[in-house]
């Protein structure tokens, strides 16, 4: 991939992303046990990211999404929720990603990033909070965020076999990792 289509692609996920965050900002809680709990559906762009581009590329769609998201219909403090999480999500499925696709599916990933995800959210309100309490939370919010993590890891894997110029990407990124 020359670097302008590295860069048009980037700009394309990151583009999804803020879009796909604003469309779930929207939708009602859907977890009664859960409130406050998302689906976390732009984690599907995250993983066609780290599947199709390398770990730096990832985190500039991260970022972008994070920034762009926050100013299109953010607060600070969702930009601090959703920042510790995604960083927390993305170091996550980046270690269980070097596992490997023999030990752990994109499914796995996704599974690992959700849950993180919902750690770092928390660990960010017991800072806000000031008290450890907070995470008693954890239980719940990791039962949904494996649900959310296997339907999303799911969508995600679904589009990398499925629409073509994705698996070329994914095709150059395994080409790349092992040359």
């Amino acid at each position: 991939m020359t670097k302008n289509q590295r860069i048009a692609y980037i700009a394309l996920l990151a583009a999804q992303a803020v879009i796909i965050s604003l469309v779930e900002r929207a939708i009602p809680f859907p977890f009664l046990v859960a409130p406050g709990a998302k689906l976390g559906l732009a984690n599907i762009i995250t993983c066609m990211a780290m599947y199709t581009l390398s770990a730096k590329d990832t985190i500039k769609v991260i970022v972008i999404r994070l920034i762009l998201a926050t100013l299109l219909g953010g607060t600070i403090s969702t930009f601090m929720y959703s920042a510790s999480g995604a960083v927390l999500s993305f170091f996550g499925m980046w270690m269980v990603k070097k596992l490997g696709p023999n030990r752990v599916s994109m499914i796995g990933v996704s599974t690992t990033g959700a849950i993180l995800h919902n750690v770092g959210q928390l660990l960010v309100a017991s800072l806000i909070a000031q008290t450890w309490t907070v995470l008693l939370y954890l239980p719940i919010l990791s039962f949904v965020g494996i649900l959310a993590g296997i339907a999303t890891g799911i969508m995600a894997n679904f589009l990398l076999t499925h629409v073509e110029k994705l698996e070329y990407y994914m095709y150059l990124q395994q080409s790349e990792n092992a040359g």
